[in-house]
């Protein structure tokens, strides 16, 4: 293959599909590791690091218009190391320069990234998308990199001056979020102030979180419906079951096949940028299951198997999920997912629709001749009923589709993001039984592809053999889903895979009173904010609460609260902010509840944890025939049926 190619560089070598995807660029790029590090030094070159991932728009755009320019190429060869990361396969390195974009520019960064470091790895410069010459008011890649280099020749110590500093800023940024202070938890003002925090930001017009571009919000959702099994806050479900709802007619979901897009570029919930990530639809299935348990609104119900439906068609294989799909077809943005009005009428007419009918499903879908989306149409929908064909009708849509290539799909499987999914489908199992078993069955295969010799690996390209050792988020992630696993079955080979890992992870990545995201030579900080997707550091605090509770282990659910107090301070002004850390607040104060009972009576109770009003309940098989109600320190109830138990637990 690279014979066939006017350039090859370093990242032919390398297993993940974002750094094959530039393996021909002229420029002479390096995957992140000694090799460059050493050129840098040797060679007294900055650094140029660019971040990205295999399904990113902006870093296709970014790639066609200069990383495959001979101009640019030449001067990036002659005057820096350049060097790729896929932000998937190195997240704690694109976390650590995410914040300093933040640091630097004052405003969240995303991608591609953008970073210039000196020779031994200090950034002082940091932008997203840069044009290859200067237009739509940014500066050009090509002008920047010659500015920055004859700064750094000619002004070498202002430089490192200022590398310095943001280097600094960094670690106290990191070293001042814990005040080190046991702060009291007061739960109703931390309810209280989550609710009007994200009432304060939320959009009552369209409904969800923020303006455009407008993203889920999963675990803010998540926390908002837990605070109304807590208290039966009707503002916090309100918020939840609207916003569900509209995203559920919304073009962010893809009404003809199914699943989420990453997010949406309007406030309306009508054109997505047209990315579906794994991790999204894995917390969007957990979500909607739930809120389903609650409101038992059939289509949260619906969302959920369309959802499963369509990432079983398009992303898994074998038990197993690819990472993402991309936005463009063919080069062109939402290409394969948008109808020509013509297009969509003629095939509706075509297959048995009669024009009154085809009118109807067009106007059901929004779908027009002057169109949403350059002249094309995303389908969305309003709340009026479907059409009587509806089902035929996105039969027959689909087959449009057919005609066109489907998008880009990264085909990395990695622990952290299957593990969510896993834990989604696990609790998906309130909708459908089925839902369990196939979690079990993924969970197993993720474990004998990326469980090797009691050595956990954060990804693996199949059939290839994994590389990258697990990550925080690996860890947390699948000890989530071991013990929704062990709460389905109560096999006790999960509930003790479990422990192991918890134990492992306490010793490779709690260091000094630090939690970090990796155990390796890279050095980046675990947080318990919520990024694109739950946090890692929050889930594994979680973790360690719940396994302790399990085992009803004092000791270790001490150490579990030291942990997490360690961290409280930083969410009590503005707990909205922290989603996952405010619901483990929650949890840490109310305490999770014990349910046991013989294995027989709780295999039939499986959905009382996620009907009833207390949002945190555990299962755990007895030999008594007597059902016990405990938390850590005590039992409070006792019955001889679990119906008589249920007022008692709530």
């Amino acid at each position: 293959m690279a014979n066939a190619h006017q350039h090859t560089n370093r990242l032919i070598h390398e297993d993940s599909p974002y750094l094959q995807q530039h393996a021909h660029n002229p420029i002479a790029w390096y995957p992140w590791g000694e090799e460059a590090f050493e050129k840098a030094l040797k060679e007294d070159k900055p650094i140029f690091l660019s971040i990205g991932y295999a399904t990113c728009h902006w870093c296709h755009v970014m790639e066609r218009e200069s990383f495959e320019d001979e101009e640019i190429a030449d001067y990036m060869n002659r005057h820096y190391v350049n060097i790729k990361v896929d932000r998937e396969e190195l997240p704690h390195i694109d976390r650590y320069f995410q914040d300093v974009y933040m640091l630097l520019n004052k405003r969240a960064g995303g991608w591609p990234l953008t970073i210039i470091m000196t020779p031994d790895r200090k950034p002082f410069y940091a932008a997203t998308y840069l044009p290859p010459k200067n237009r739509y008011g940014r500066p050009g890649l090509l002008g920047m990199a010659q500015y920055l280099y004859e700064t750094f020749r000619d002004k070498r110590d202002n430089v490192y001056e200022s590398a310095d500093s943001v280097v600094s800023a960094i670690q106290e940024l990191s070293a001042g979020s814990k005040s080190g202070k046991i702060v009291p938890v007061d739960a109703k003002k931390v309810m209280d102030r989550f609710v009007k925090g994200v009432s304060q930001n939320y959009d009552s017009v369209h409904k969800g979180i923020g303006d455009a571009p407008k993203f889920p919000h999963a675990s803010t959702l998540k926390t908002l419906l837990e605070i109304y099994r807590l208290r039966g806050d009707r503002q916090a479900l309100k918020m939840v079951t609207d916003t569900l709802e509209a995203m559920a007619h919304g073009g962010i979901y893809d009404q003809i096949e199914g699943g989420f897009y990453r997010y949406s570029v309007d406030a309306m919930w009508q054109i997505p940028h047209f990315e579906k990530m794994l991790y999204t639809n894995a917390e969007l299935i957990e979500l909607y299951s739930e809120a389903y348990a609650v409101t038992k609104n059939t289509l949260f119900a619906d969302v959920v198997r369309q959802t499963v439906e369509n990432l079983d068609e398009r992303f898994c294989k074998e038990g197993l999920c690819y990472s993402a799909s991309d936005a463009d077809s063919d080069g062109e943005e939402g290409k394969y997912f948008v109808f020509g009005y013509d297009e969509a009428r003629e095939a509706l007419l075509q297959n048995g629709f009669s024009d009154k009918e085809a009118d109807t499903v067009l106007d059901y879908y929004n779908i027009t001749q002057s169109g949403n989306f350059e002249g094309k149409n995303n389908p969305f929908v309003h709340d009026a009923p479907g059409p009587e064909r509806l089902d035929e009708a996105r039969k027959v849509l689909r087959t449009v589709r057919a005609k066109k290539h489907y998008p880009f799909i990264d085909y990395k499987i990695q622990t952290s993001w299957n593990a969510l999914l896993i834990q989604g489908l696990f609790k998906a199992a309130v909708v459908d039984r089925r839902f369990a078993d196939k979690a079990q069955k993924s969970l197993d295969r993720l474990l004998e592809k990326l469980y090797i010799d009691g050595v956990l690996y954060h990804q693996v390209v199949l059939p290839k053999k994994p590389k990258v050792r697990a990550y925080l988020e690996d860890y947390a992630f699948l000890i989530a889903a071991l013990i929704e696993a062990y709460q389905n079955s109560f096999e006790k080979r999960y509930l003790d895979l479990a422990d192991q890992l918890a134990r492992e992870a306490q010793r490779k990545f709690h260091q000094q009173g630090k939690w970090l995201m990796s155990d390796d030579a890279f050095e980046a900080e675990a947080s318990v904010y919520d990024a694109s997707y739950r946090s890692a550091l929050a889930v594994m605090l979680e973790n360690l609460l719940i396994l302790a509770t399990i085992h009803e282990d004092q000791k270790a659910y001490a150490a579990a609260e030291e942990k997490i107090m360690a961290e409280v301070s930083q969410m009590m002004e503005s707990p909205h902010n922290f989603p996952s850390l405010t619901s483990l607040c929650l949890q840490y104060r109310y305490g999770w509840t014990l349910l046991k009972a013989p294995k027989e009576v709780l295999k039939e109770a499986k959905d009382l944890r996620f009907e009833i009003r207390y949002p945190w309940l555990l299962l755990k098989p007895h030999a008594q025939e007597e059902i016990l109600v405990c938390k850590i320190d005590r039992c409070f109830a006792h019955a001889k049926k679990i119906e008589d138990i249920v007022s008692k637990i709530e």
